[in-house]
């Protein structure tokens, strides 16, 4: 049953920074190593014709990261509360093998990108292979000791200033490279695929799926919880705060399919960041290859932080399901001090650095294969549930636009995921 409206309304003028929050943090963790070498390995292999495939993805992803909002602003339920809710405890059951196996991968990509990106700045080891399992330990260690000794607060504050610096430094970049106003307009707003074999279908799917993360979208409704935005009322501004976070991370992406563009991308192993770079140098000088990596490193950083943060809500939350069967005497929301959520958090990082010792390529692939497996769920849940106004009211019921894109979501993953599926 949905919660009555709250007869409270935002305010008509409300300062648009202080919009802004939850949003860019989901932004930033979706915004990784994969998307750096998924973007500039695109532009490298088909140029700017593709430009329009980030809009795609990321507008996709919009519009399945609000309608969880609009779940939970109606209910005041998450979405995994309201799955156990409604159709019993073994929703967490099929749910928690899948967390943890893809929590095996994304720990192992965000630890493999931010080790590659920092062996790319400190090339001090000798071999790239290296530089990535040092660095990536390291960052995997020094993310849950940021994340354990500051909580939201902190982990918000540092998240701003990396998604300043990868954003500023990344598009710099791109606008030193400009390839021409005249390429970019067309790769935006004229959709083609560029014949050079079956590749370029194949890496203009990889680049709509890549955009904006994956199981990482459920953690915005825990967010939105720890930035005070548990109104119905609240939607406006949530609406305005995931429309900023992605247009950001379209931005971002269509930076570096545009840096790929002007260079050559070859191979996709720990080497990759370090031959791109070297590659910056001679394209706009030394100034220009730090200004990349800088930003590099903000991206790879900002992800690994986010995804420590907010994995863990969803193994506490599977736990705390699990603990309290009906609603009675169920805790409102996860505390980010309980034993499950640091536990979990600790090892995350620990676990998948077994995954260090593996192929950047791989791992990366495992991983956005995995999260793949996990949209189609998700689309098909939202247009069931978003689609009761007995659940969620009239106001908060999925609308015709939201439908189709919902069903677009639901098909366009599902092959992605599987192949052989509609063919």
């Amino acid at each position: 049953m949905a919660r009555a409206d709250d007869s409270e309304r935002a305010p008509k003028r409300v300062a648009w920074v202080l919009m802004i929050g939850p949003g860019l943090l989901l932004a930033a963790t979706g915004v990784g190593g994969g998307d750096l070498a998924t973007g500039s390995i695109v532009g490298s292999l088909l140029g700017t014709t593709v430009l329009w495939a980030v809009l795609v993805g990321a507008f996709l992803k919009f519009v399945v990261t609000e309608g969880i909002t609009r779940w939970q602003l109606a209910t005041g339920e998450t979405l995994l509360e309201g799955a156990v809710r409604r159709l019993g405890p073994a929703v967490v059951w099929v749910f928690l093998p899948y967390l943890l196996l893809w929590s095996f991968f994304v720990g192992s990509a965000q630890m493999s990108a931010s080790g590659v990106a920092l062996h790319a700045m400190f090339p001090i080891f000798s071999a790239a292979t290296t530089g990535k399992i040092v660095f990536g330990m390291i960052s995997g260690v020094a993310g849950v000791l940021l994340v354990l000794k500051g909580g939201y607060a902190l982990f918000d504050k540092v998240m701003r200033v990396c998604i300043a610096i990868m954003f500023v430094t990344v598009v710099a970049t791109a606008v030193l490279l400009w390839p021409g106003t005249g390429a970019v307009i067309q790769g935006l707003f004229i959709p083609r695929i560029p014949d050079v074999g079956t590749e370029g279908l194949t890496w203009t799917v990889a680049l709509i799926g890549g955009v904006g993360g994956t199981l990482t979208v459920l953690c915005y409704g825990y967010w939105l919880r720890e930035a005070g935005r548990t109104k119905q009322s609240d939607l406006r501004v949530c609406r305005i705060d995931l429309g900023t976070g992605y247009l950001m991370t379209a931005v971002f992406g269509i930076s570096m399919v545009i840096v790929g563009s002007t260079i050559t991308v070859e191979g996709g192993g720990a080497e990759l960041l370090v031959d791109l770079s070297s590659q910056l140098e001679e394209s706009i000088g030394a100034a220009g290859k730090w200004l990349f990596l800088v930003g590099t490193v903000g991206a790879v950083l900002s992800s690994l932080l986010g995804v420590w943060q907010c994995v863990p809500y969803l193994f506490a939350d599977c736990w705390r399901l699990l603990r309290h069967r009906d609603a009675a005497g169920m805790p409102e929301e996860v505390d980010t001090r309980s034993m499950p959520y640091r536990s979990y958090l600790v090892l995350i990082a620990l676990v998948p650095m077994i995954g260090l010792f593996w192929s950047f390529r791989d791992v990366q692939m495992l991983y956005t294969v995995t999260g793949a497996l996990f949209f189609p769920v998700l689309a098909l849940v939202l247009l069931i549930f978003n689609g009761r106004s007995s659940w969620v009211g009239s106001r908060f019921r999925n609308r015709p636009l939201t439908i189709v894109t919902l069903v677009a979501v639901l098909l366009f993953f599902t092959w992605l995921a599987f192949p052989g599926f509609l063919t």
